[in-house]
């Protein structure tokens, strides 16, 4: 794919957070401009992140904050993803959520009951506010046979020191003390997200492109929904780590700006 046939042939641009548009409070070179012209072509903006820690009015108002808002931007986060298939798949159901306490009152206005006494599934989010009673609860409920859904995989969580432990780390966890592995994960790359997305925008995949800068996630999560993929080098992944994954990109940039 060149840059002139995804100017043409896609409609929405999920766009990663840190390493593709911003490095923690630093948008990347002129991303303001860029994106702001990417709008003018006519292109939804969806910022899509797998970060379940916080809620969509959080991250808008970073991205205001920094100056990467616009008109018709939106923000989609594996939390919210997540909220969507339990409406859709789980409906009524009570739900125990480990997560912060911002996201579960986003939980909770998005119309999903929350019990932490006899709930009928589990969720798993990026709790930075975890607790060994939190731990020793959802355990609890993995041992009893609780179905159980996590919103994303990943392991880590980038900080501006050293990586923290996220999700995925949480489940290596709970799988050495209950035995038990997510029955389903949401966030990329897994094609749930994928599939909330298109009903949510009313647009095909084959007309939709993910920008990122993680090949396991990113470019992985693009290959496994049917959309278009593009790897940038302004984050973790370089041109030879690139080489150690399946996947192959749509089209390599060194930033994001590089698409106009």
């Amino acid at each position: 794919m060149t840059k002139q046939e995804l100017l043409e042939k896609i409609d929405v641009l999920l766009l990663d957070l840190d390493g593709t548009v911003y490095l923690d409070e630093t948008p990347i070179g002129d991303a303001k401009n860029t994106l702001e012209r990417l709008r003018e072509r006519g292109k939804q903006l969806i910022f899509l992140t797998n970060n379940s820690s916080k809620t969509e009015e959080e991250y808008r108002r970073k991205l205001v904050r920094i100056g990467l808002w616009g008109a018709g931007d939106l923000v989609y986060t594996s939390g919210m993803a997540t909220v969507s298939y339990l409406k859709k798949k789980h409906a009524g159901k009570k739900v125990y959520l480990v997560g912060t306490e911002a996201v579960r009152a986003e939980f909770a206005q998005a119309g999903i009951l929350l019990d932490e006494a006899d709930p009928d599934l589990c969720v798993l989010a990026y709790d930075v506010e975890l607790t060994f009673e939190k731990i020793r609860r959802l355990n609890f409920f993995l041992k009893v046979g609780k179905p159980f859904i996590a919103t994303h995989p990943d392991d880590v969580c980038p900080t501006k020191d050293v990586p923290m432990p996220d999700v995925g780390s949480f489940l290596a966890l709970f799988k050495r003390s209950s035995g038990r592995d997510p029955d389903l994960v949401i966030g990329k790359p897994f094609p749930p997200m994928g599939e909330e997305l298109s009903a949510l925008t009313g647009v095909p995949r084959g007309r939709m492109c993910m920008i990122g800068d993680r090949m396991h996630t990113d470019v992985r999560f693009a290959a496994n929904c049917g959309m278009k993929s593009v790897l940038v080098l302004s984050g973790e992944t370089t041109r030879e780590t690139m080489k150690n994954f399946p996947d192959k990109p749509d089209l390599v940039l060194e930033s994001i700006n590089d698409i106009l």
